[in-house]
């Protein structure tokens, strides 16, 4: 397998793929459902999050970030809906700008360097 074709492997990570599996199962945290898919794509300079919100009006959308996590939450008549996303680098959450347009949603968020270096006197 080629390293281009591992990053877009939807189970290269294998929590993701156990993940997965409770979510097909109905586990207890199922998130939305299967209508609802979200891809993470890390890119140069930035992490996008894109999903697919069919049915979801924009008012009834919450997006959380703590910089590791991002959790997108939607309350409609019929459900309540919460959604817990890995996100593959460490992130500032400051930086988060979103948009949703025809029941898409896209995050787009700017990764903080692994570390700092100390000067010592």
């Amino acid at each position: 397998m080629r390293r281009d074709d591992r990053d877009d492997d939807p189970f290269s990570d294998v929590s993701d793929f156990f993940r997965e599996i409770e979510r097909m199962m109905g586990g207890a945290d199922s998130g939305f459902g299967d209508d609802v898919h979200f891809r993470v794509d890390r890119e140069d300079d930035l992490v996008r999050v894109v999903g697919d919100l069919p049915g979801v009006e924009k008012e009834a959308i919450d997006v959380q970030c703590d910089g590791h996590d991002l959790i997108v939450g939607a309350d409609t008549d019929r459900h309540e809906y919460r959604e817990r996303i890995d996100l593959p680098v460490r992130v500032d959450e400051h930086s988060a700008a979103a948009t949703f347009n025809n029941g898409v949603l896209e995050i787009t968020l700017d990764p903080v360097e692994s570390g700092t270096g100390i000067d010592l006197d």
